[in-house]
């Protein structure tokens, strides 16, 4: 069977999914093609239900969950860290109404900034994009995912806040970032061995750290070797293998949050589908 695994060009997502990509985890009856796409771009293609398994935004897995199921392992959770929103080192304040650059309206960062900003007006760009926006006067300010949460000092930027600690510090617990789903009409025993894949290839990877981290450097844009290994711990570590119940627990209040607030329609299902795929 053809698996078209999906996942953003990062070292996190890399470095998880090394295990598969090197063949030191066997596919089994499958036959992999890892896609490589921004999470924006993964998000609206998971609306279609193009890909087989796909990362997604947990902001985005409202509008998905009757077509794909949350997997059990993969996940990215920020412990007191996360998207940052900044502005041109050495810059006064941006006024309130000032637009903010995010990158995609269905991502996590822009539901933590709206839930941290209520009202804050928001222009969409591509997230590799906002930096030079920033310096270039096109907006005031913006919020950074991926690697420019390590780069953003070197490039001219400075931090306003970090919205993984102030979610932790509104919640005491993780911030929610993103996931990996599948698609149900795989089928229950197909779920089950799509999930084991995914674990197995993680479980490998943190194994077989070094040999990760090398295939890894290569998609760290602009990060050091030091940085890129900084950054894999971040977001793949122990929460990466398995929902603990604190995890469960800061879904369901980033879910909660973002429903009362309007931003999303209905929580996701996500502790049954875990129970399920597990």
């Amino acid at each position: 069977m053809r698996l078209r695994l999906a996942h953003s060009p990062d070292a996190d997502d890399a470095f998880m999914f090394w295990g598969l990509a090197s063949g030191t985890v066997a596919s089994g009856a499958f036959e992999v093609e890892h896609v490589l796409r921004d999470i924006e771009t993964l998000n609206a293609a998971a609306r279609d239900g193009v890909y087989e398994v796909t990362a997604v935004s947990f902001a985005a897995l409202p509008d998905l969950c009757d077509r794909y199921a949350l997997l059990p392992s993969g996940a990215s959770f920020g412990d007191g860290y996360g998207p940052l929103l900044v502005r041109r080192a050495g810059g006064t304040a941006p006024p309130a109404d000032a637009p903010v650059a995010i990158p995609g309206a269905s991502t996590s960062a822009a539901i933590l900034l709206r839930l941290h900003r209520p009202g804050v007006r928001i222009v969409v760009m591509p997230f590799d994009r906002i930096g030079g926006a920033i310096l270039r006067g096109e907006v005031a300010a913006g919020v950074l995912i991926h690697e420019g949460q390590l780069t953003y000092v070197r490039e001219g930027l400075e931090k306003v806040v970090d919205l993984g600690a102030w979610w932790k510090s509104e919640t005491g617990l993780p911030v929610p970032l993103g996931g990996n789903v599948a698609l149900r009409s795989l089928g229950d025993v197909a779920l089950r061995e799509v999930s084991r894949l995914v674990t197995d290839s993680i479980r490998a990877s943190l194994s077989h750290r070094a040999e990760a981290l090398a295939h890894a450097g290569r998609f760290g844009r602009g990060l050091s070797t030091i940085e890129a290994d900084r950054f894999v711990g971040m977001y793949v570590n122990d929460r990466t293998l398995a929902y603990g119940e604190t995890e469960l627990r800061a879904l369901d209040e980033f879910y909660g949050r973002a429903l009362e607030a309007g931003w999303i329609a209905r929580k996701p299902p996500f502790r049954e589908d875990l129970r399920s795929t597990a």
